[in-house]
């Protein structure tokens, strides 16, 4: 159920309606836009009388919510989220670009990648310490050592850092060194992970999994946001479908499909969405056409010795050649880089 309270309404009638329904045994959360506050409750609303809480003193309009997902709606939060992380903001104005080898695989490879995505001008390095492989022989990268690593070469090219996590055990070690923690496509119904991760206060960019629906996807968002964390970006990777040209087939559509549905930010994976060098740069200009508010990128300085998924590895040069065309289509959908 969705409280929409009147304009600028006094802090004592928010305050009201929050008590009123944590009392009628609700899970209540409050979003707070530019002019208004609109309460999310959570809980056996169906056999509430909405007109209980009409008449409440600053109450504007009172709604059942007919999505299965609630706090990740637009319903509840009708302005865009903006994932502040201090120097980057991701949903805002720019384009962020995140890049990086898939997995960090030595302190020398993590630190010369990190020198060649800066150079480029990606504003977040990304690698994985640990890392899900379709095959058990893999490489499953290296560890906790690889993180500090990871740390230490984005901080002497003053860069962000994201990592995947895979299990909650991974969460708390993870949180130490990276700024974002991804959520893999195989791990996105994983609701252990999910739920471990609405406890921590560091944004979670959650990867589309292979076969999932947007509905699904957003439920997956909502398990986050139920534990406690709305700091969510949805990152469109590709689906499996009959095609076999790519790896996986890129819905763009899901950009656009997103933007009536969430107000969450939505970033881009193109290296994942195709699987193949020559077609990310092509799938990259269209995501951020489309309407990303980023893109994630694997760049690796020797990109066909990568230990992960060298086939989708750009170069140094080929990243920067892509980079230079975004800042040619970034002003014409009115954002920056």
């Amino acid at each position: 159920m969705i409280v929409v309270m009147k304009p600028h309404a006094a802090d004592a009638d928010v305050e009201s309606v929050v008590d009123r329904l944590f009392r009628a045994g609700c899970d209540v959360h409050r979003s707070t836009g530019s002019e208004r506050v609109i309460v999310g409750a959570i809980g056996v609303t169906a056999e509430m009388d909405l007109s209980d809480y009409e008449i409440l003193p600053g109450v504007e309009e009172v709604f059942r919510v007919s999505s299965p997902y609630k706090l990740v709606s637009r319903s509840f939060k009708p302005e865009d989220s903006k994932i502040d992380l201090g120097p980057v903001i991701v949903g805002g104005e720019d384009v962020i670009v995140m890049a990086g080898p898939g997995s960090v695989e030595s302190e020398e490879q993590i630190h010369a990648a990190a020198r060649v995505v800066a150079s480029a001008g990606a504003r977040i390095l990304r690698g994985s310490a640990f890392t899900s492989r379709a095959r058990p022989y893999s490489f499953q990268g290296l560890g906790e050592i690889s993180l500090v690593w990871l740390r230490e070469a984005a901080d002497a090219c003053d860069l962000l850092v994201a990592s995947e996590v895979m299990a909650p055990q991974q969460v708390e070690v993870v949180a130490r060194f990276a700024d974002i923690l991804i959520v893999g496509a195989r791990h996105m119904q994983n609701s252990a992970l999910l739920t471990e991760l609405g406890g921590i206060g560091k944004p979670v960019l959650l990867k589309r999994a292979t076969a999932a629906t947007i509905e699904e996807w957003l439920m997956a968002a909502e398990y986050v946001a139920a534990a406690g964390n709305e700091r969510i970006i949805l990152c469109e990777r590709g689906i499996r479908t009959f095609a076999s040209a790519t790896r996986y087939t890129m819905d763009l559509s899901a950009i656009s499909v997103l933007r009536d549905r969430t107000h969450l930010p939505v970033v881009a994976d193109p290296s994942f969405g195709t699987g193949v060098r020559d077609k990310v740069a092509p799938m990259a200009r269209a995501a951020v056409a489309a309407g990303a508010d980023g893109l994630l990128i694997e760049v690796h300085p020797q990109a066909d010795e990568a230990l992960s998924d060298a086939a989708q590895t750009l170069y140094p040069e080929e990243f920067q050649r892509l980079m230079d065309q975004l800042r040619i289509i970034v002003p014409a959908v009115g954002r920056s880089m």
